[in-house]
């Protein structure tokens, strides 16, 4: 879609001008000629150049939220549009969101609808808002749209929380433990080694290679962390292609415990997205592109987009769910019931409710699961040390005694 600015004059000589999004230029003059308008002059509007806004100052999904729970508010109590954009302005915390805010107020006083002002900021409203926003304006039910939209972000949000907060754990725990253990190959071994040194005999196995180890990361530490930094770069621009998707989330999904929570956590946001989007209006086809471009797993979307070519072909969502195998049974099953009663986002959005309790079980038992493995794991790497370098010391005194 593109913006035109136009400028034109009435049946009755008033000048008039406004902004229109549409596909091209003859749909723009097709409309106005509909409207009896006669254009003297159209122009594509500039597009807006995106800065990155600075830390602290980025919309976030809680300023959204609360945001759009306001704004619903406000319009379920009889303000216009303009009057509620402006007071939100004024009282939104970060400067960034304001401007967004204002601009939008200034769009819709310069003629357009909610939904296409909306648009020209995808930073801050995405398709998905996008969309709901256009179907509550189109079914005239745009307070209610909003309120539903606003417990959509906070329920989202909530379930990435969750989800985070499971690979949080034991990725805070390796790093403890890696830190810990670069600490005393660096600063501790060191002072053991000097004191070796003028042991004489030859130290035992776990002593030698513990120095080896200390060695090798003094002297070539710059290969370690050239290595580190290749492999992320790699990663990051192997993940960019199709193949490389595909072959990290499909392993991800089979991670035993935490392919669990990302499989479930995924089917949440899917059922939430999807039922949320159906129960506002937004066409089955629509929704399911959407819900593809939000899924956050390509082997999730790439089964949310066979699924839309299927109902495109007259066929039904569940069968290629099912042929999938990503998603659980149950969900299949509860979907099919959905659309041979025609209540498929309520189902949906009881699904969604189901598997959001589903991710907390699954976290929790990711997190008792994998306590006592990282605490065995430290306790390895750093009791391993400190026994290797009490060895030499454990002979010494047995000489001595003898």
């Amino acid at each position: 879609m593109i913006t035109y600015q136009w400028q034109g004059r009435t049946v009755g000589g008033d000048t008039v001008n406004g902004e229109l999004t549409v596909g091209n230029r003859g749909e723009l003059l097709a409309q106005l000629r509909r409207k009896k308008i006669i254009v003297t002059s159209v122009r594509q509007k500039p597009k807006e150049i995106s800065l990155k806004l600075p830390f602290g100052n980025r919309i976030g999904t809680k300023d959204l939220a609360i945001f759009t729970r306001q704004f619903a508010t406000m319009i379920n109590a009889g303000l216009p549009l303009v009057q509620c954009l402006d007071i939100l302005s004024r009282q939104l915390d970060k400067q960034a969101f304001r401007d967004v805010t204002k601009r939008v107020m200034h769009d819709i006083e310069a003629g357009s609808t909610l939904s296409e002002a909306f648009v020209r900021h995808p930073k801050a409203f995405d398709e998905l808002y996008v969309n709901m926003v256009n179907a509550g304006e189109a079914g005239g039910i745009l307070d209610t749209i909003l309120m539903r939209l606003a417990e959509y972000i906070e329920k989202i949000e909530a379930l990435k929380r969750k989800v985070k907060g499971a690979m949080m754990y034991p990725a805070v725990v390796f790093t403890v433990a890696v830190t810990a253990t670069l600490f005393m190959l660096l600063f501790i071994i060191p002072t053991f080694a000097k004191m070796f040194s003028d042991f004489g005999a030859q130290l035992p196995l776990p002593t030698r290679i513990v120095l080896g180890a200390s060695n090798l990361i003094r002297d070539w530490w710059w290969i370690g962390v050239a290595l580190i930094v290749a492999a992320f770069f790699g990663f990051r621009r192997y993940y960019a292609t199709d193949k490389g998707k595909h072959v990290i989330d499909g392993l991800l999904l089979r991670v035993p415990v935490l392919g669990d929570v990302l499989r479930k956590g995924s089917v949440a946001r899917f059922t939430r997205t999807l039922g949320t989007l159906v129960s506002s209006g937004v066409p089955i086809l629509d929704g399911l592109e959407i819900t593809a471009k939000t899924a956050g797993n390509v082997i999730v979307k790439d089964a949310v987009m066979n699924a839309r070519a299927s109902i495109r072909e007259g066929d039904t969502i569940s069968n290629p769910l099912r042929q999938s195998g990503v998603f659980p049974p149950m969900v299949v099953q509860m979907i099919t019931v959905g659309e041979e009663t025609g209540a498929l986002d309520e189902m949906l959005t009881k699904i969604a409710d189901f598997y959001d309790d589903e991710v907390d079980s699954a976290v929790e038992g990711l997190t008792s699961i994998i306590e006592p493995i990282m605490i065995v794991f430290m306790g390895a790497i750093v009791g391993g040390m400190v026994v290797a370098m009490y060895l030499p010391i454990f002979r010494m005194v047995n000489v001595i005694a003898s």
